[in-house]
């Protein structure tokens, strides 16, 4: 029979195409059935049209449907692809812009610190509504493969409260394994890695090219003098340099998961370049989303008249998710990383958390082999995220105000910036400035509004941000079309509001 594969959050062009794209180099599932749903009836066919002309002219016998109505997508679902941004682009841009205000300056904004916990405190709710619906109307032993961040958060809720078996996809520890192999002068493939910690914060514990085991200090004096990667990646290699520990996530992500590199305005530009966002530009990932938006606009029609790619394994981007499905689907063997359940895998973490980890895909399921104890520091950074995370979902499903500013009170960065009552009003200035995607604090935003109004305002900072870039216009970004393009389509994942 084929297999239904469901994506919530489907009209995200580049990013539903290109994982379908992946699922279709797999001849056992060019018969399946994709069903994409999303609340873009525009966004949903835009994609939906390439993706149509991408199955024929290659063709396969696949079928393609498309609704706004979630509960037709899942319905008999085999597996289910989230890729949902709870409040889009309005929503993110108030996580940047009010942090800011208090001084907390971030890059992304989307995993921890203030904008990443008010971007789980709209996600859970969503996506604990999604799954309510796979259990109404999919297959029995559904599983969800989330992509959406806060990716530890939303894993964290599917599988604690949402009663779905769920596995966090992210492609941080293939991006760190290049970066690795390039440094050494190895492509990817003639170096192993064996890579554990939690999402954004995962840390490369093992290196080895061929029998040879690369220690700490050889990868440091590797990417100490690599032409790009010894100025783009300065939080990393300073981080390799304490810890021992190459980490996964960029230079702009990790630097806001810490609370040493983002503290204090002046010192910033020393850790991070400014030759890509993904470095540490002040509300990066805002800008290039934005961008991105306004150019899809502009690029869709060229995508239209390009000749659909030829769809073979050359073509197979090193996302998780198709690997992921042919496992289980066919029974060859895949090795990843996976976003999962604790349980023990490692075991110097909480065993309710999510975990990065290594793990095995065939036919006898998701098997996950046991880590054992992290190094101490390293454990120690991600037990403080940790407990950061769970205060969020705990918040998130309760609609806790206090527990929401007890979660920001122990972020990293929050505490290294702010002081607890600039804490207490800055959270409460995003519940009421997020009011329409925070139906759980209803009855806590009234009175979050009253101390708005009757205490002094503690926002001290006027600026634009430590290292900010203006927002491109379209007729700025034609000078690079490329660029654009490719900047657009790795900022691209679809708006949901439930």
């Amino acid at each position: 029979m084929p297999v239904k594969i469901a994506f919530i959050g489907g009209g995200s062009l580049g990013f539903t195409r290109r994982l379908i794209q992946d699922l279709l180099c797999v001849p056992e599932l060019q018969d399946s059935h994709f069903a994409l749903m999303d609340i873009s009836a525009p966004n949903l066919d835009r994609t939906a049209r390439l993706i149509k002309r991408d199955i024929e002219a290659n063709g396969f016998s696949a079928r393609l449907s498309t609704t706004l109505n979630r509960k037709d997508a899942l319905k008999d679902a085999d597996f289910v692809f989230c890729t949902i941004r709870q409040g889009g682009l309005e929503a993110f841009k108030l996580d940047i812009e009010i942090p800011l205000r208090y001084g907390v300056d971030q890059c992304v904004g989307d995993t921890l610190c203030a904008g990443g916990i008010l971007y789980g405190q709209r996600g859970i709710p969503a996506i604990l509504a999604i799954c309510a619906d796979i259990k109404r109307y999919a297959k029995p032993g559904v599983l969800l493969l989330n992509y959406s961040n806060p990716m530890a958060m939303l894993t964290w809720a599917c599988n604690h409260f949402g009663g779905v078996r769920t596995v966090g996809l992210c492609h941080g520890v293939q991006g760190g394994h290049h970066q690795i192999a390039e440094v050494l002068g190895k492509k990817q493939d003639e170096v192993d890695i064996i890579a554990a910690g939690i999402n954004h914060q995962t840390w490369y514990l093992q290196v080895k090219v061929g029998e040879h085991l690369v220690g700490s200090a050889e990868l440091l004096a590797a990417f100490k003098k690599h032409p790009k990667y010894s100025k783009t990646e300065k939080v990393r290699i300073d981080v390799l340099e304490r810890f021992g520990y190459y980490s996964t996530e960029s230079n702009g992500h990790l630097s806001e998961y810490v609370p040493w590199y983002r503290k204090r305005r002046g010192e910033i530009k020393d850790w991070i370049d400014m030759s890509d966002w993904i470095h540490g530009e002040t509300g990066g990932y805002l800008r290039v989303c934005t961008e991105g938006r306004n150019w899809f606009k502009t690029d869709y029609p060229n995508w239209l008249r390009e000749e659909p790619p030829k769809i073979t394994k050359e073509i197979r981007s090193q996302e998780h998710g198709s690997y992921i499905v042919e496992g289980l689907v066919t029974g060859r063997l895949y090795r990843g990383h996976f976003n999962v359940v604790n349980r023990g895998t490692i075991s110097n973490l909480p065993d309710d958390c999510i975990v990065e980890v290594p793990g095995y895909v065939d036919n006898n399921g998701i098997n996950i082999p046991r880590v054992g104890d992290l190094p101490l520091a390293c454990a120690a950074t991600l037990n403080a995220s940790v407990s950061v995370q769970r205060m969020a979902v705990h918040a998130a499903l309760k609609g806790d105000a206090t527990l929401l500013k007890q979660a920001m009170l122990h972020d990293p960065l929050c505490a290294a910036v702010c002081d607890p009552e600039e804490i207490w009003q800055m959270a409460d200035r995003m519940l009421v400035a997020q009011a329409a995607w925070l139906p759980q604090y209803k009855q806590a935003i009234p009175a979050a509004k009253k101390r708005l109004a009757s205490a002094p305002d503690l926002r001290s900072y006027q600026g634009k941000g430590a290292a900010r870039l203006k927002v491109a216009s379209v007729a700025q970004m034609k000078k690079n079309a490329a660029r654009s393009r490719k900047s657009a389509q790795a900022a691209d994942k679809a708006e949901l509001a439930a």
